[in-house]
């Protein structure tokens, strides 16, 4: 078998993927399974592991790597697995000498793991290690992913990542703007910008620049990309110019999604987050004054510790507050290492009680949303024959559409969480006109 990936988490990863991918071929490594983990919570460890085991039973003479997150912060736990032959950092799985197959040499067969995994806060920005990869296409993805940032300077209380990612460290705008450039010549209509921390950009680079001057920057000089889209965002941190092109940008989506965590101002201050419930919502109203259309989602932490049942009300109802849509809902997960993981905890079944409520509330916010998009008009990317995503990020239903093309859809009805779309007829001349060329 050739060598597969097998991808955890969050979209910087599944460029990163991309990345493996081209990195372990220049490094000569032609068979194995790569597995790029994710640390965010203890239930994604927990799957990550699983899937190793299920991949060693159904390929037992196939080595595995392990990296990512997971495997940057707890080496040594995947080390001990005797079906990992491998595991290499965060740093080291962007490098091609990590998959150099005479470094597995028996290792998979007799179940001894070699750790290649380097300390990740004494990166820096300016090292030649941090040097901005690029990438000519993502398999299988219509979408493109843009790194624009990686690692975190802030310590929320239930966050592992920074462990996994270390400190922020920001690509250069002009590499940012080639990256997009070379994928947009390369067929793709929309690209988003992703990183662990995204409105930090620019802290660390000369001058100090701003997320939303790299927006501008980007979408001035790529004219050929039809849509810029941004990826999470820490709502406290965008600055006025990015305000500002989300309401003057149209090629910029009207979909944000907010690391917002909490509805409630001491589990705020408990997390250590920087915003109060007051900040988010003053956040939203201004974006709706300058884009009425906008649409937003947002990550919310259900049962984080010492929150009562009046604290947690408060993030129910931040959701109508907010007119979030869609919504990412997690029930608190203990990190060893963190200061959340040593306070009061709440009893972990209330905590998925908690979580169901959120995310029932979130579907019935959603399913408002969806209905009254019946009968409008919508651009629509498609990604699959059968689905593809509004310029709001509402997943919809099509029938026989070609793959990384724009069409215009009309929104007939819905069917669960999706919109369901008719298109135009088309004559051969127009669908060519409108098709986009299979990304090489």
């Amino acid at each position: 078998m050739a060598v597969d990936i097998r991808t955890f988490g969050c979209r910087l990863n599944t460029l990163e993927s991309e990345i493996m991918r081209a990195k372990a071929a220049e490094g000569g490594l032609d068979t194995a399974i790569l597995f790029n983990t994710c640390a965010v919570t203890g239930e994604a460890v927990r799957q990550a592991r699983q899937a190793i085991r299920r991949a060693a039973r159904k390929n037992p003479d196939t080595p595995i790597i392990v990296t990512g997150c997971a495997a940057q912060i707890d080496p040594q736990a995947f080390a001990d697995m005797p079906e990992v032959a491998q595991v290499v950092g965060n740093r080291e799985k962007l490098t091609a000498s990590a998959y150099a197959p005479s470094l597995l040499g028996e290792a998979g067969k007799t179940g001894a793991a070699r750790v290649r995994v380097n300390d990740i806060m004494a990166i820096r920005q300016d090292a030649p290690q941090f040097a901005p990869q690029m990438v000519d296409h993502l398999t299988g993805r219509s979408r493109a992913y843009v790194q624009v940032q990686t690692g975190c300077d802030h310590r929320c209380t239930f966050c592992i990542i920074p462990y996994g990612r270390g400190n922020s460290r920001s690509v250069a705008a002009g590499a940012v703007v080639e990256q997009v450039r070379r994928l947009v010549d390369n067929g793709y209509r929309e690209v988003v910008l992703t990183g662990v921390d995204i409105t930090s950009w620019g802290g660390d680079l000369p001058g100090s620049p701003k997320l939303g001057a790299l927006v501008r920057a980007i979408l001035r000089h790529v004219p050929n990309l039809d849509r810029l889209r941004l990826s999470s965002i820490d709502a406290i941190e965008a600055d006025p110019d990015l305000i500002r092109a989300i309401g003057e940008e149209e090629r910029l989506m009207p979909h944000l999604h907010l690391s917002l965590q909490s509805g409630d101002d001491m589990i705020l201050k408990r997390m250590k987050r920087r915003h109060l419930r007051d900040d988010a919502i003053r956040f939203c109203d201004s974006l709706r004054k300058v884009r009425p259309d906008i649409a937003f989602g947002a990550d919310l932490i259900a049962g984080f510790p010492t929150e009562t049942d009046a604290m947690f009300e408060n993030t129910v109802a931040l959701i109508d507050d907010c007119g979030l849509t869609f919504l990412h809902v997690f029930p608190f997960s203990p990190r060893t290492g963190t200061p959340a993981a040593r306070m009061p905890q709440c009893d972990r079944t209330i905590s998925r009680e908690r979580a169901a409520r959120l995310r029932a509330h979130g579907e019935t916010a959603k399913a408002a949303t969806l209905t009254a998009m019946i009968g409008t008009t919508q651009a629509v990317l498609v990604e699959k024959p059968d689905f593809g995503h509004t310029p709001h990020f509402a997943g919809i239903t099509l029938v026989d559409a070609e793959p990384g093309t724009i069409r215009s859809v009309t929104i007939t009805g819905t069917s669960g969480d999706r919109l369901i779309g008719a298109m135009p007829q088309t004559s051969p001349t127009t669908a060519a006109a409108d098709a986009v060329p299979e990304p090489a």
